[in-house]
């Protein structure tokens, strides 16, 4: 009986370890892993704050994270690119107003808040470029699955999370 049952085993052990399971669907098409950068330009905001709704063109995985960055200047030829939010401030040190952002699975929004919105200057409500990045949540280089907030600068972002921006997709508002 030991011997039909080692056997048994061993033959079991043979036939189940060759065994590959089906390959899974193939993903929707366009859709990829790579991070996505995207430039949004000619942002204007109303004077109550009120400002953009913009469809991504694809849909985000689950556990993706979404950073926006405004552009504030220029430095040795490159955008200097600001987290968001970005807050701004009177001179007594009270809130002024701050950029925002926020995103679901297919957009995102961009929007001032404050107070007295309607004294913002035109050239901090109109014209902006902001660019946002989409970091893979299921990425495995991505040990920790999340972006560490204390830690937002555009090029420590990029580096840490091989994010590729020489393929920026482009939004003219």
């Amino acid at each position: 009986m030991k011997k039909i049952l080692t056997l048994f085993a061993v033959i079991g052990l043979i036939a189940f370890s060759s065994c590959e399971g089906p390959e899974g669907p193939p993903g929707p098409p366009g859709e990829t892993t790579v991070a996505p950068v995207i430039d949004v330009n000619n942002v204007n905001f109303a004077s109550n704050g009120d400002g953009e709704v913009i469809d991504f063109g694809f849909t985000l995985f689950p556990g993706d994270v979404v950073l926006a960055y405004r552009a504030t200047g220029v430095a040795n030829g490159s955008t200097v690119w600001s987290p968001i939010p970005e807050s701004h401030y009177y001179d007594d040190g009270s809130l002024f107003f701050t950029y925002k952002f926020n995103f679901s699975r297919v957009d995102f929004e961009l929007y001032l808040d404050g107070f007295n919105l309607n004294t913002v200057p035109a050239d901090l409500r109109t014209n902006q470029k902001f660019r946002i990045l989409v970091v893979p949540g299921d990425d495995p280089r991505i040990s920790n699955k999340s972006v560490d907030k204390k830690d937002l600068d555009y090029n420590t972002v990029i580096a840490k999370y091989n994010i590729d921006d020489s393929n920026v997709k482009t939004i003219n508002l």
